[in-house]
């Protein structure tokens, strides 16, 4: 129940947040509730908080423990992986942002962050891993270390973290102890590649099936029905993560490392408590350091104080040094800037992110189909949007470019896909170019990103695999049997970022979905040349209206086609992939010639084989640099730059840079 107007209107805006804001909740859930009494106003002593950050690997069951770890100490979760709470997390079963709530456990209270495991996610996983001082990195027993387990284990151990090692799935008909001891090795090894001191090294093992909701410090497969929960770990936690090193009587600071924007109590600003004490009413500002010195950003007055408990947001009077908290009142200052008492003017460090390695260009959609499904059109809606996400997502830089177009900058495809599947969703209208590879030089020499790359597939398809990547600039750094799997092979590999696009698609095709690929950012290295021949021609519409049947059966032999009959087309739309390597011209809106004159087999029902209808990332990774793709609420359609015939072929004919 809620009670009291203010409450009242608390829930409203947590109900409400994902309707009424342009940028998706990060701090915390939409399914979150208010409880009904506000807490006490006596905050914890630090010596009784843990703040801990869950790492892990894509799909190694980092979510699944959360639940399970919200459950054990009683929290009520309304459905599976309750701190997925953005729709596209729910549906690709993915974590996107990193989000924070709180459990207790023995008369402690242990702030727990949830971050992303893919590497284009990277930049959650480094602006939070500040707020804590300890982690819990999960690793699939099965497969061991991959890609990612590197890339966000060397992120919690630059900053000091000393990480509780969890080898999840050991009930898995196929783990054994000796794979466990393997891959314990394996992750030693690991610590110690990445430069981990002696007490890093001396991390603690814990087993545990997050599925069946158990952990153990000794290696069992079915532990006793009384040991069956995740106490263990939750001690382990307890014991090893150091409590926060914070002072209550030194002024109030708060570095903000999260933000989202309510409809209304506006800005919500997220972080750990640095020092001090702040209670609700208390005078703050904002400030940043700058290159003429610090700067003050605004000052004003904590109109409410928060914090997440469970999958409920509670409202506190008042907060202490140590504790993660979310505060209302100030809306200018952003992530990285620092909040602080009136006569405190020493800003906190703040987080290094990894530069951006990709980059693709928003702009208008200037197509003929232009308007007819989306709400916002504008080039100046679009920078706003951009704007919103660049200002809660510090691993995106957005730079405005000519005509209405902005450059956006982030970590891989996926990520800057699900920022244009956020924004179609929200109504919006827009061209995107293909991505692009960030480079760089040094000495006058050209450098390119590389990525690690972790492979396996069955035996009888490493040889398309491994053809495949040497024509995309691929080294292989070795390869061997997966363990415990026969018939299975693991290869390891470092490839250029501009190799690997496009390309998980072609992997999947060529595994016939039986193959798991996972890469990540590994550096930066000498320009590994021109790719191989990785994509054919394709099929360009010179007709404007509606696609038939009479022509796309008579346009089949000549590729795959994208579209079916009924939808509408113009001219420099891509309709089909070419069988060659040539762009070919085609009219997909021929229609048959009226008559008055019937013949047996005139009227036959025309058959067509499935297309290849394109989900987002399939076009972002698969057009070329003179094609765009148009994308609106409604639809996904490739097409080229010049949408004119002429335009084009004077333009292919210009020398390339």
């Amino acid at each position: 129940m809620v009670a009291g107007p203010l409450l009242r209107s608390l829930w409203s805006a947590t109900t409400r947040r994902s309707s009424n804001r342009s940028f998706s909740p990060r701090a915390f859930s939409t399914a979150s509730a208010v409880t009904a009494s506000t807490a006490p106003s006596s905050f914890l002593d630090p010596s009784r908080l843990r703040n801990v950050a869950v790492i892990a690997h894509v799909d190694h069951g980092k979510t699944t423990l959360m639940d399970r770890l919200l459950r054990q100490c009683g929290a009520d979760i309304p459905h599976e992986r309750a701190m997925d709470s953005i729709s596209l997390e729910r549906e690709r079963g993915i974590t996107i942002a990193s989000k924070v709530t709180s459990i207790s456990w023995k008369e402690n209270e242990l702030n727990m962050v949830d971050t992303p495991g893919h590497a284009d996610f990277g930049g959650e996983v480094e602006r939070v891993v500040g707020m804590v001082e300890g982690a819990v990195l999960v690793v699939d027993a099965g497969e061991g270390p991959l890609a990612q387990t590197k890339f966000v284990l060397a992120k919690a151990l630059k900053y000091g973290l000393h990480p509780i090692l969890l080898l999840n799935k050991v009930d898995r008909p196929s783990v054994s102890e000796e794979r466990c001891n393997e891959v314990e090795s394996l992750v030693f090894d690991l610590f110690a590649n990445l430069g981990a001191t002696e007490e890093q090294l001396d991390f603690p093992v814990l087993y545990a099936s997050a599925k069946e909701g158990w952990a153990s410090s000794t290696f069992t497969k079915d532990p006793p029905a009384d040991a069956k929960n995740m106490s263990m770990l939750l001690d382990a936690i307890i014991r090893h993560v150091p409590p926060p090193k914070a002072s209550l009587d030194e002024p109030f600071q708060m570095l903000v490392s999260m933000m989202e924007r309510d409809f209304y109590l506006g800005r919500i600003l997220t972080g750990r408590v640095a020092s001090g004490i702040i209670r609700v009413g208390d005078k703050v500002h904002g400030i940043r350091k700058m290159d003429s010195g610090v700067e003050k950003i605004e000052e004003g007055k904590v109109i409410k104080l928060m914090k997440k408990k469970g999958t409920a947001i509670v409202l506190i009077d008042s907060a202490g040094a140590g504790d993660i908290i979310s505060m209302a009142g100030l809306a200018n200052p952003s992530i990285g800037h620092t909040v602080a008492n009136a006569e405190v003017m020493t800003p906190l460090p703040t987080v290094e992110l990894d530069p951006p390695t990709i980059s693709m260009t928003f702009g208008v959609n200037d197509s003929p189909l232009a308007g007819r499904d989306g709400s916002h059109l504008t080039g100046g809606r679009i920078g706003d949007r951009l704007m919103a996400e660049a200002e809660t997502n510090l691993a995106i830089n957005v730079i405005p470019g000519l005509s209405e177009s902005f450059e956006v900058q982030g970590r891989g495809e996926l990520q800057l896909g699900i920022l244009i599947e956020n924004m179609r969703r929200e109504g919006f209208e827009l061209s995107v170019s293909p991505p692009k590879v960030m480079y760089k030089t040094e000495s006058g020499q050209k450098l390119e990103p590389i990525e690690e790359v972790t492979i396996e597939v069955n035996d009888e398809h490493v040889g398309l695999v491994m053809e495949a990547l040497s024509h995309r600039r691929a080294e292989v750094m070795d390869m061997g049997p997966v363990a415990g799997n026969f018939g299975r092979t693991r290869l390891s590999l470092t490839c250029p970022s501009r190799g690997l696009v496009g390309y998980r698609s072609v992997f999947s095709s060529d595994t016939r979905g039986t193959g798991f690929m996972h890469r990540a950012f590994l550096t930066y290295e000498k320009h590994r040349g021109a790719l191989g021949n990785v994509r054919k021609g394709v099929l360009v519409s010179v007709g404007y209206g509606t696609i038939t049947a009479y022509a796309l059966v008579n346009l089949e032999p000549r590729g795959t086609l994208f579209v079916t009959p009924g939808m509408d087309s113009y001219d420099g739309m891509i309709v089909g992939e070419h069988s060659r390597d040539s762009d070919l011209d085609v009219n997909p809106v021929r229609s048959k010639e009226l008559s008055n004159v019937r013949s047996a087999g005139k009227d036959e029902n025309v058959k067509l084989s499935p297309p290849r209808l394109m989900t987002l990332e399939e076009a972002i990774g698969y057009v070329a640099s003179d094609e765009l793709i148009e994308v609106t609420p409604k639809a996904i359609r490739l097409r080229k730059r010049y949408l004119d015939v002429n335009k084009r072929k004077s333009m292919s004919k210009r020398p390339k840079e």
